[in-house]
């Protein structure tokens, strides 16, 4: 029987991105053409065709401008989890505006949704070692995952040495959580980053299912990310350095038949069904 693994979208625009922080106010973020609603659609669309059902991380700065597609999304039969509300790096921010913002994005969510929201993923994956104390934020809010280490080296996150696969991590309080962390494949004494985005983009398909097709044969299961901007290759450019823009534009136009071949290659659910699976969540719910 082949294993489940959780699929995930990181619902923002392409103007919220960390990449370009830098070029885009926050505050003219509005001035900016709204494409996510259109984009995520054809996601949905496209998981149905497959079968599919997905976990749903919502930036609350989308879903306040955006309240029919987020309960779409629900009524679809997918889950609903929050992605924080400003997209700001966690580490950059005060523990009491984080905590703030969160709350405020959870809460607008299950407003939407009437139903609790169990699931967050922070902006660019930014609970590190420097913001570990996040974690207990999100127990204190009511989350019963997190979404959010990826256990790698990089310039803008990661934790190195995390486990690799999902598991009831201690927070710096004491208190458990459960964290599915961001997929990577073993590479010698490497650990390949393959859980999508970007790294979906940047490789070879083949290279992204071999790594993905690891993770599988050692009994576990996968998390695959991506965002509703990047089957858009049509978006606005914005002008930013080189290695933004490389970061951001490259290969938009393969991701969608790369995304297609991925559905078709493996098996998927939502992030909370796969971690019930696995017999990590307190309740079946």
């Amino acid at each position: 029987m082949s294993i489940q693994n959780a699929l995930t979208v990181d619902v923002e625009d392409y103007f919220h991105v960390s990449a370009f922080s830098k070029s885009i106010d926050q505050n003219d973020w509005d001035k900016h053409p709204l494409r996510v609603e259109n984009n995520t659609r054809l996601l949905l669309d496209l998981f149905d065709e497959h079968e599919v059902k997905a976990t749903f991380f919502v930036l609350g700065w989308v879903a306040e401008r955006t309240r029919g597609l987020v309960k779409e999304i629900a009524d679809r039969g997918h889950e609903v989890a929050c992605h924080g509300y400003s997209h700001q790096l966690v580490y950059n921010q005060s523990p009491q505006v984080f905590r703030e913002e969160t709350l405020r994005s959870k809460h607008l969510l299950e407003d939407i949704v009437q139903m609790p929201v169990h699931g967050y993923r922070a902006a660019s994956y930014s609970i590190t070692n420097r913001s570990r104390w996040a974690l207990d934020v999100l127990v204190d809010a009511g989350f019963e995952y997190d979404s959010s280490i990826f256990p790698v080296r990089h310039d803008r996150y990661g934790i190195p040495d995390a486990p690799e696969f999902p598991y009831r991590l201690e927070t710096p309080k004491g208190r458990s959580l459960v964290e599915f962390p961001l997929s990577t494949a073993r590479l010698l004494k490497y650990r390949l980053p393959v859980a999508g985005g970007g790294y979906f983009r940047l490789y070879p398909y083949m290279l992204t299912r071999a790594g993905l097709s690891q993770i599988n044969r050692r009994q576990q299961p996968f998390i695959f990310y991506l965002h509703p901007w990047e089957i858009d290759p049509d978006q606005p450019k914005i002008s930013a350095s080189w290695f933004s823009r490389f970061r951001h534009y490259n290969n938009l136009d393969k991701c969608e038949p790369r995304l297609r071949q991925l559905l078709s290659d493996f098996k998927f659910g939502t992030t909370r069904n796969v971690l019930n699976t696995l017999g990590l969540l307190n309740n079946n719910e």
